[in-house]
């Protein structure tokens, strides 16, 4: 059995993960606005990446997206590396 704790901690180190690589944590949202605002992020130039939805890491106003989590990812971007 996984404790909160235990996901919160490897919810922690994903993020910390990207965070570290230049990525920043930009929003979460369900179709089709997922793929409006990462369209929109690629057209100012920037480097998309959509990761899976984690409730854990979302602690505030979070609780209809708690009930599906797999209908949400999280938009991260970075400026492209030259």
């Amino acid at each position: 059995m996984t404790s909160w704790t235990t996901c919160f901690e490897i919810t922690m180190t994903r993020e910390q993960e990207l965070l570290d690589q230049g990525w920043e944590k930009r929003t979460t949202y369900d179709e089709p606005r997922l793929s409006e605002m990462a369209e929109m992020y690629a057209e100012v130039g920037l480097e998309v990446r959509i990761e899976p939805f984690d409730p854990a890491s979302q602690p505030k106003c979070a609780e209809c997206m708690r009930q599906q989590p797999e209908r949400y990812r999280t938009i991260y971007v970075r400026k492209p590396s030259e």
